[in-house]
């Protein structure tokens, strides 16, 4: 008897199945992960490094889908929603179970005199990603200038921080119903705030105190008591690694800017009593984007390199770059560096961590980059966007 290929396939498969330890072999369905890219388009810098503003209105916030196709990301939908590249790309979050998205607009350009300047927002937009395509919500009044914000890993509780108000926001989620239920002072202007994963804790980013502060997180109530840790130069971002075990920050060394220095990522035992700062990882110039892998094995800075800065800089370089850094225990050290493209803001990793996606401001468009075992190797593939990322976020892991 002679059988087909098909039927060969399926005889194979239920041989297989037989054995020891194989007991599931349907084919694994891709899962939908979702990624919030939200576009700036009235930044931009001449040949001098000089910040040029155009008019409001063109912004977009774009919902993208990597998990179906990791390689080729697609366009779930897209909002014409206010947004700016000032400040760290972090005032964006998705909810874990990816009902709703939150994302702050910073600031504003209004024209005064005939000449165009930036003024502090105090919108926090609340998008529904449940529908096709995801929809506007509601609109909320924060502090001002509204920046980096942190969902906890329960979906019920928010974070935003308030550069120019020197205050955290405290946010109620309760299914697609977001309130405003407490403002913490903060004595400092903050950058952005991150949930530790048990909810318990959250680190605030004091920008130009050089300092990370730590809140406690009792159910609702938010409290700052007066604790900070001694980071690097300028702390602009905050990340946790998923076992809870420690933070890394991005000092990126110069109010937001390249120097042509050597920047650093701090690294926090949260495990100490008190917590501290234990070590410094040396990852180039200007750290700015910064992401723990949902792995905890791994994380990137995201390097400016003065890709915005005068072209007659001797730091100016046409491409930024991402550093790898590996985890093991509570040792963090440097790995390799990858060249993208013209200032690069955010990144998010994959959900199993294979993938890593990064925003190229200047080049409007997403390199994707793939985890080689301890390197990040350049997958070839890129993605084009409707504008400038400006902020990154993909759907919490932890």
């Amino acid at each position: 008897m002679q059988f087909r290929p098909a039927v060969l396939a399926a005889l194979a498969l239920a041989a297989l199945a037989s054995l020891p330890g194989c007991t599931n072999l349907t084919p694994t369905v891709p899962q939908r992960q979702l990624m919030l890219v939200a576009n700036d388009e009235k930044q931009s810098w001449n040949d001098a490094g000089v910040v040029s503003l155009g008019p409001m209105g063109r912004d977009t916030v774009q919902v993208l889908d990597i998990g179906t196709d990791p390689l080729a990301p697609k366009v779930v939908g897209t909002l014409q929603l206010d947004n700016t590249i000032a400040g760290p790309p972090t005032n964006l979050a998705i909810t874990p179970g990816e009902t709703l998205a939150l994302v702050a607009n910073s600031l504003n350009v209004v024209e005064e005199n005939g000449a165009r300047k930036q003024v502090p927002d105090n919108r926090l937009f609340v998008i529904d990603l449940t529908t096709t395509p995801p929809k506007l919500l509601d609109t909320l009044q924060v502090g001002k200038q509204p920046s980096g914000l942190s969902i906890n890993r329960t979906g019920d509780l928010a974070l935003v921080a308030n550069r120019a108000d020197n205050s955290v926001s405290v946010l109620r989620i309760s299914g697609k119903k977001v309130t405003l239920i407490d403002t913490v002072a903060m004595g400092d202007s903050v950058a952005h705030v991150r949930f530790t994963p048990d909810g318990k804790r959250a680190l605030a980013a004091k920008f130009p105190s050089h300092k990370i502060a730590l809140l406690d997180v009792n159910g609702e109530k938010v409290s700052y008591n007066k604790v900070d840790l001694a980071a690097g130069l300028w702390p602009y971002n905050v990340d946790v690694t998923p076992d809870g075990k420690l933070a890394l920050t991005a000092d990126n060394g110069n109010s937001g800017a390249s120097d042509g220095q050597v920047d650093t990522v701090s690294v926090i035992d949260l495990e100490a009593a008190p917590p501290r700062v234990v070590d410094k990882v040396v990852v180039g110039d200007g750290p700015e984007g910064l992401a723990v892998s949902p792995t905890g094995r791994h994380a990137v800075a995201v390097i400016l390199r003065g890709s915005n800065s005068s072209k007659s800089a001797y730091f100016y370089n046409r491409n930024g770059s991402v550093v790898l850094l590996k985890i093991d225990g509570k040792k963090v050290t440097r790995a390799n560096e990858v060249v993208v493209r013209g200032l690069p803001e955010g990144a998010v990793w994959s959900a199993d961590g294979k993938y890593l996606y990064v925003g190229n401001f200047i080049d409007q468009d997403i390199t994707i980059l793939r985890l080689d075992g301890d390197t990040l190797v350049p997958t070839g593939k890129s993605f084009q966007l409707q504008g400038h990322p400006a902020a990154m976020r993909g759907t919490m892991t932890h």
